[in-house]
């Protein structure tokens, strides 16, 4: 992918990139990431409590998420979900988002969801570092300072160096590594193809690549219990990368980026609500640290705005 230019293609995104939508898409962005730790919690409960295999997770995450897409926009709104203007890009975006998801289900088979949220938390850094080169949107100083301040929060959490880390916290790395890349290429594409092709393209590459591998080792699931929660990951699949993919319709990337760091708030509830899985006094202090960072940069984009 190529630097954006000033020109017609990026004119859509300059149009739209207005300070005074800086605060519209961090609420985006915080219900976002929020849905998708309901995402993450039913991923999670379906490997583990459930025994379903992981890959027939993924994969029915991805085709629920693409059949409603048609359903909601293609049939319901009348809204032409498939005409990409730039169909390869979208291609690449949606393996990124594919590898995202698979890295990140695999790792909280393995970890709690407050632990792997943490690693996650390194994404608003390499969005800060591609989205000048890339997007031409450089962090001020104001932004990379807060960012680091949020970074310092999830190193107390996660303690590197103290107690040993897990080794599937390579699964959560290299999440964090493809949804940085694929947060870029999102807010590119938000000046070429409208929300709903995004939304619809985001989906296709995990159904296609993933489809051999799921009817490979397909197990029908034995009650209508488990079919609701494939349905409820599609949908808050969905949901989610919709808030997602306005969020950066709305905003350049490294201001909405840092907002992620809401998800340690759901992602340590839900951990504690379903699984048993109390935080620690260093979840709880870093977590603080997070939401001061977050305070700050909601603060200053207020200010932008007003």
């Amino acid at each position: 992918m190529t630097k954006v230019q000033p020109g017609p293609a990026s004119a859509p995104t300059a149009a739209i990139a207005r300070p005074q939508n800086h605060v519209l898409a961090i609420a985006l962005m915080c219900g976002a990431v929020t849905i998708f730790s309901a995402l993450d919690a039913t991923a999670k409960y379906l490997a583990d409590e459930l025994a379903v295999p992981l890959i027939q997770v993924i994969w029915m995450r991805f085709m629920v998420h693409a059949v409603l897409t048609v359903l909601v926009f293609g049939l319901f709104l009348r809204r032409k979900v498939i005409r990409s203007t730039k169909p390869a890009h979208q291609f690449v975006r949606s393996v990124l988002v594919a590898m995202t998801t698979a890295f990140n289900f695999a790792a909280i088979k393995y970890l709690q969801l407050d632990q792997t949220v943490t690693i996650f938390f390194l994404t608003p850094l390499l969005v800060a570092a591609l989205a000048g080169p890339i997007l031409g949107e450089w962090v001020g100083w104001h932004r990379l300072l807060a960012i680091f301040a949020g970074f310092l929060g999830v190193l107390l959490v996660t303690r590197p160096g103290f107690g040993g880390i897990h080794w599937a916290a390579i699964y959560a790395f290299g999440a964090t590594v493809s949804y940085a890349a694929y947060a870029i290429y999102t807010r590119y594409m938000a000046g070429h193809d409208s929300p709903e092709v995004n939304l619809f393209y985001t989906a296709i590459a995990g159904v296609v690549l993933g489809c051999p591998f799921a009817l490979a080792v397909w197990e029908w699931p034995g009650d209508t219990f488990v079919w609701g929660l494939f349905l409820w990951l599609g949908f808050t699949g969905m949901i989610g990368h919709w808030l997602l993919i306005l969020a950066y319709k709305y905003a350049p990337a490294p201001v909405v980026a840092p907002f992620v760091y809401v998800a340690l708030i759901s992602m340590t509830a839900l951990g504690y609500l379903v699984f048993g899985d109390v935080p620690t006094l260093w979840t709880l202090a870093g977590g603080a640290v997070v939401i001061g960072s977050g305070l700050y940069l909601f603060y200053r984009e207020r200010r932008v705005a007003d």
